[in-house]
């Protein structure tokens, strides 16, 4: 009797292979089928690497014929944000402007998986260099949601969660500089994981904003998850990234452990705020709910300038966005505009040519918030707020261990419903103070919504380098709605994919 693929975690696939169950070559085999039998409807790939993935399959065969020790994720597909390098594959950041580049090294985040048995199926699509909250602005197609393919997925790492979503793969790597991994994950019902900043190396990264990006896992489990930070995380300090941190744990040494007696803490404001959606917030009351019947204590907490955040980012962001984008110039990589008379002239249309409209739009943004008699009134306040909204946030986590809100005010969308780009960037709401302030953030998904009948999800947040207690009240969460009707892992695949393709004999 086959099994299906899709129903498999990735600590259940790794245990498998460890085991002689399967081969890793069946594995990777299921997880290319899912992909080839999936993704016309989805399209969560930009790239597929079937040559890497058998190649690093029957490595991990070849070792276990030899009686060799596997590392913890040996045999596991994951999916790849396309902004990350990996030599044998495009790096494009879904942009016209890097459609034929080639990666020349491999990103520290990617090389960690690879080193933990990772098997790497291929480059998930997202956003244009990352700018956006629902994967429609990728040059090349949009990316659709595996529970209604009307519906974005979110974004920008759309791609990554809808793979896992779709069950194409057990895991996915995403980055999060506003919400990206956090948001997507609560409109596609699957695990997703903004660590502190700095725990995770961004070298090999394309840069969207050096202060606020930061790489992450999608997961079908808690558990799952944990294994990949163990992954990222486990060796330690990367020294190609300056803002990496030597803060390796074991993320799964207390996942299993209780809350009984632990602070949860509640922003009384962030529910009723302007745009959540009902049966989101009577999801995320129902977490809370879970949360204390597990003996959590609930607390109320406050951010006072909170309201702040999002003004913060948009002159935060936009500003390195501008000064990191001005290397695709047209001249020394990335696209070119044939037959120009000169240098400024080519480097001119490349980039207009090169980049879309929200690429543009945020590119423009920053070089007015950091031109001379702007920049003291707007970067300079939007540094004094982040220090306030950081400030905020160590307050309150003296009052509690974790923070619960909501991940997205609402469900996903349809392609196409939201066109005003104030309005696209108001769906991160809920996510963009943890950038600001660098703390580590889970989405983990509560089911679907009484109305919808898409996935709906809760946001834990927590001090920084406490990204262990994080999971620890995840999987708390997680086990509250493990019953296969209101969520946990049972939403890691939507049931229209599941069963096409990926099976193994």
């Amino acid at each position: 009797m086959p099994t299906s693929f899709d129903t498999l975690s990735a600590a259940r696939i790794a245990a498998g292979i460890a085991a002689g169950e399967f081969s890793a070559r069946e594995v990777a085999e299921a997880s290319l089928d899912a992909i080839q039998a999936r993704d016309g409807a989805v399209q969560a790939f930009l790239q597929v690497t079937p040559e890497l993935a058998l190649a690093a399959a029957d490595r991990i065969d070849a070792a276990r014929a030899a009686g060799d020790a596997l590392p913890p994720l040996a045999g596991v597909p994951f999916a790849i944000k396309d902004n990350m390098n990996l030599v044998g594959t495009r790096t494009t950041c879904a942009s016209h402007m890097l459609e034929g580049y080639e990666s020349v090294y491999t990103a520290t985040c990617v090389q960690r998986m690879l080193d933990a048995g990772c098997v790497p199926v291929g480059k998930a699509n997202m956003d244009e260099f990352a700018f956006g909250s629902s994967t429609e602005s990728s040059a090349f197609h949009p990316t659709n949601n595996p529970w209604d393919v009307e519906r974005i997925p979110g974004g920008s790492s759309g791609g990554s969660a809808a793979s896992v979503a779709a069950g194409e793969v057990p895991l996915a790597l995403g980055s999060d500089t506003g919400g990206s991994i956090r948001q997507p994950a609560a409109l596609c019902g699957v695990v997703g994981m903004k660590p502190t900043y700095g725990a995770v190396s961004r070298y090999g990264v394309v840069a969207f904003g050096s202060s606020l990006d930061q790489v992450g896992p999608f997961g079908r489990t808690v558990e799952d998850v944990a294994l990949a930070m163990n992954a990222l995380v486990g060796a330690g300090r990367d020294p190609y990234d300056g803002t990496s941190q030597d803060c390796a744990v074991d993320f799964c040494e207390h996942l299993h452990d209780g809350v009984e007696g632990r602070r949860v803490g509640i922003i009384p404001a962030f529910m009723e705020a302007e745009g959540l959606t009902d049966e989101v917030r009577s999801a995320v009351e129902g977490a809370a709910r879970a949360l204390e019947a597990q003996g959590a204590k609930l607390v109320e907490v406050d951010l006072p300038h909170l309201d702040a955040a999002i003004a913060a980012y948009y002159v935060i962001g936009p500003a390195e966005a501008f000064s990191n984008l001005a290397r695709f110039d047209g001249i020394r990589y990335g696209y070119q505009e044939p037959a120009c008379p000169n240098l400024d002239t080519q480097s001119s249309r490349s980039r207009a040519h090169g980049f879309g409209a929200e690429a543009k739009r945020r590119q423009l943004l920053g070089a007015y918030l950091l031109s001379s008699g702007v920049y003291d009134k707007y970067y300079y306040a939007a540094q004094k707020a982040r220090t306030l909204i950081t400030a905020d946030y160590a307050a309150a986590y003296e009052a509690c261990d974790v923070i619960l809100m909501p991940s997205s005010p609402r469900t996903a969308w349809k392609h196409g419903e939201i066109s005003d780009p104030t309005q696209m960037y108001l769906s991160d709401l809920y996510t963009i103070s943890i950038n600001i302030a660098g703390n580590g953030g889970v989405s983990v998904p509560l089911g679907l919504g009484a109305t919808s009948k898409l996935p709906v999800a809760a946001q834990l947040v927590g001090p920084a380098f406490k990204d262990r207690t994080l999971l620890t009240f995840a999987a708390a969460l997680e086990r509250g709605f493990a019953d296969g009707q209101t969520g946990g892992p049972a939403l890691s695949v939507a049931p229209d994919f599941a069963g096409k393709g990926g099976e193994l004999a």
